[in-house]
């Protein structure tokens, strides 16, 4: 880092988290400032914050500059972050304030200290109870000794400030000036850790001497599901940490940071700063200001954990590298996993994609000599892969409202009565995807978005998957108003749960769907029973797929495996080998011998072939081959354009013109698609229309993207949204 200093006065560039063009001139203020420092400026008659990020330009009346009002309580942004932050903006072609706000959200980072109070359990008892302040108190006890902000508290309760207050005068919750933020307790990679097979230490060794380097590289880290991959990660975590460098961790679901926690206390005694949205408030804040001060070796946590302040990185683990959910699909769009690739270059770090189905980009990278590839090809101690086998549902005798065969019913029932757990999966929330009028065929839509709304029979309520609208199910249909004849169509998780408690009346089942849990603790809880045997039978839609270990889990059924390899996503065939395999991979992690039973119309299916077979590195090659003769990612680029408004002829309007008018795309050999409706053309009231661009890998194609879309002004409430990479086309 070059430690820049200015003094008192001086002028200097300060970029804000405002949607400007440009970083704006300052006088750096009483005291002076350095290269990076996070300050609070004046624009206009409000106060924001930025970050100095290099010499002011001057050129006109310099006693018009401002000062800048403070410098922050914060470490100075580093070199390497800013380097990134500036390549990620330009990979993305996402303006730089935007990119700024994902490095700078930290709660109250710009309060005082004695402005901020936080909320805990009281020692006294209220003098009378009443709902609100049962769900304060509900709220408080579930999260033991964590503090919350009012506003955080009073929301996660549901409850107004002033029911917290009242609590307050009485004792029962305390009130307290926030803490300072402290260093988390010290991690001690000296500690020892779980013995490995002599397989698990090789692979060990290979990262703990890239990590010990010094320098940037990438390796992935591919072991079958149940093979110690994350014992073999947390090694090389160890050495980082011997090396006194920060490590980060990004797991893709925060039910798995539970588990995971436990296993990095075990590990080197204390355990690490979280990052994700389960974490209050407060310690986010405090988790932001010791990463950048080096008071925290270690942060596990979600995507935008990328985005910290790190003092000094030297590796980034991405396990279950190949999970969709590392893609951000909202405001800045970014993929996490190349994103950590590109943070650990300038950071010079390692990085570690972890996955025991990798995603074809990754096994492209490692076939063009750009990435290492380590693998471990069996299961940790006793355990063995499962044996993965068919269900022909052509030749099952099933009622249209049933959807578990008769040969998938015989199995659990054999588990149950040895006293071991089933899992059954099907990839889609709530009750029913669809509720249609058996009088004049009405499907009821989301009146915000033209999709359908899916029952959530558990809330007794209709929801919007895409922009979240619920409503009660009505009591007679919205077309014809026939009383009645509202009818489900096909099986969600919770449909599914209601045929297995008709089936097996006698066992314990236990629903994992992420909205059914008010809060990740809660979800987290659930887990943790299941892992202890706390159910027989668990239906589960993606959420299980996920590096979940339940040991007495010996049969996992996927009660529609074809339901993936509909469409026209160009990862279909990908997405359903690497959930079908992962799903799969639940089973018999422990001394127990799994079965994985797939009920399918489609058994000679290539992918369905290839999961059963479990030819791995046949299947990517196949799958390569054609991604290649397309001139698709990996082997090709491609941009998604996305333009939405209230006023659908704006933006066919807007998408017919961008679509003529493509001479900077075409000078670079790019070829522009559409435009034509999204797939799911009206979202919160708006309608969105799609365009695809397609260029040669080497093309350049972020520059060619700026120049097209400089072409247009947008009007007002219309919104241009442009997807590098595109992980989704709906």
């Amino acid at each position: 880092m070059t430690d820049q200093f200015f003094d008192e006065g001086a002028l200097v560039a300060v970029l804000t988290t405002q949607p400007l063009d440009r970083a704006l001139d300052y006088r750096a203020p009483e005291g002076g400032c350095h290269l990076g420092a996070f300050v609070e400026v004046p624009l206009g008659p409000r106060k924001v914050l930025g970050v100095v990020w290099g010499n002011g330009e001057g050129g006109y009346d310099l006693a018009k500059v401002r000062s800048i009002i403070r410098v922050l309580d914060a470490a100075p942004m580093r070199e390497d972050m800013r380097n990134f932050l500036i390549r990620a903006a330009d990979y993305t072609v996402t303006p730089m304030p935007a990119m700024l706000r994902l490095a700078t959200r930290a709660p109250g980072l710009g309060d005082a200290v004695s402005m901020r109070k936080v909320y805990r359990l009281g020692h006294n008892e209220p003098d009378r109870m009443t709902d609100a302040r049962t769900r304060v108190i509900a709220v408080l006890e579930e999260y033991g000794d964590l503090a919350f902000t009012l506003g955080e508290l009073s929301e996660m309760a549901g409850v107004s400030t002033s029911v917290i207050k009242g609590l307050v005068k009485q004792g029962a919750v305390s009130e307290e000036d926030t803490p300072r933020d402290l260093p988390y307790p010290r991690l001690d990679p000296n500690l020892p850790g779980h013995e490995l097979t002599q397989a698990q230490a090789d692979v060990a060794d290979a990262l703990k001497a890239a990590v010990a380097s010094g320098e940037y590289g990438s390796t992935l880290l591919k072991g079958v599901t149940g093979s110690g991959k994350t014992e073999v990660y947390l090694e090389a975590v160890a050495e980082c940490l011997q090396q006194g460098r920060q490590a980060l961790v990004l797991l893709p679901e925060i039910a798995l940071t539970a588990e995971f926690l436990t296993r990095v206390e075990k590990r080197f005694g204390a355990k690490p700063a979280e990052w994700h949205s389960g974490v209050t408030m407060t310690e986010r804040r405090r988790c932001w200001k010791m990463v950048g001060q080096g008071g925290a070796q270690l942060v596990v946590g979600a995507r935008s954990a990328l985005f910290l302040p790190y003092r000094d990185l030297g590796l980034i683990v991405v396990d279950e590298e190949h999970d969709t959910s590392y893609k951000q699909e909202e405001g800045a769009l970014y993929n996490a996993r190349d994103m950590s690739v590109l943070r650990a270059h300038f950071a010079s770090a390692q990085v570690v994609l972890a996955s025991a189905t990798p995603s074809l980009e990754s096994w492209a990278n490692v076939e063009a000599g750009k990435y290492q590839r380590l693998d471990l090809e069996a299961r940790f101690g006793p355990a063995v892969m499962p044996e993965m086998r068919a269900i022909d549902m052509r030749d099952e005798s099933l009622p249209s409202n049933r959807w578990i065969s008769p040969t998938l019913q015989r199995a659990v029932s054999k588990r149950i009565e040895a006293g071991e757990q089933a899992l059954l999966f099907i990839n889609r929330r709530g009750y029913a995807p669809v509720t249609i009028c058996r009088a004049c065929g009405h499907q009821i839509g989301c009146d915000h978005c033209d999709a359908r709304m899916v029952e959530h029979r558990f809330q007794k309520r209709l929801v919007c998957h895409q922009c979240g609208e619920t409503k009660p199910v009505p009591e007679k249909c919205p077309s014809c108003e026939a009383v009645d004849k509202l009818a489900p169509v096909g099986p969600g998780v919770e449909r599914l749960a209601e045929e297995v408690a008709a089936q097996f009346p006698d066992a314990r089942v236990a629903v994992l769907s992420s909205d059914l849990y008010g809060s990740a603790r809660a979800l987290k809880e659930q887990i943790q029973s299941i892992a202890e045997g706390g159910a027989d039978i668990i239906i589960g839609t993606q959420l299980v797929a996920k590096g979940h270990n339940f040991p007495l889990l010996t049969l996992v059924g996927v009660i529609d495996a074809d339901l993936g390899l509909q469409g026209s996503d160009l990862r279909a065939a990908e997405r359903t080998f690497q959930l079908m395999r992962q799903v799969a991979g639940r089973a018999g992690r422990a001394e127990k011998p799994g079965v994985a039973l797939l009920q399918t119309f489609q058994p000679d299916h290539p992918v369905i072939r290839a999961i059963l077979s479990g030819d791995e590195e046949g299947f990517w090659k196949a799958e390569a081959a054609e991604r290649k003769a397309a001139g698709v990612p990996p082997y090709g680029r491609m941009a998604g354009v996305v333009l939405s408004s209230p006023n659908v002829q704006d933006v066919f309007d807007l998408g017919a013109e961008m679509a003529r008018m493509d001479a900077p795309l075409r000078r670079i050999g790019a070829q522009v698609f559409g435009p034509a409706p999204a797939p799911i053309a009206r979202v919160r009231g708006r309608h969105r229309v799609r365009l695809l661009v397609k260029a040669d890998k080497g093309a350049p194609l972020q520059a060619a993207l700026r120049e097209w879309v400089a072409q247009f002004k947008l009007p007002t409430n219309l919104r241009l949204q442009l997807d590098i990479d595109p992980q989704s086309f709906y």
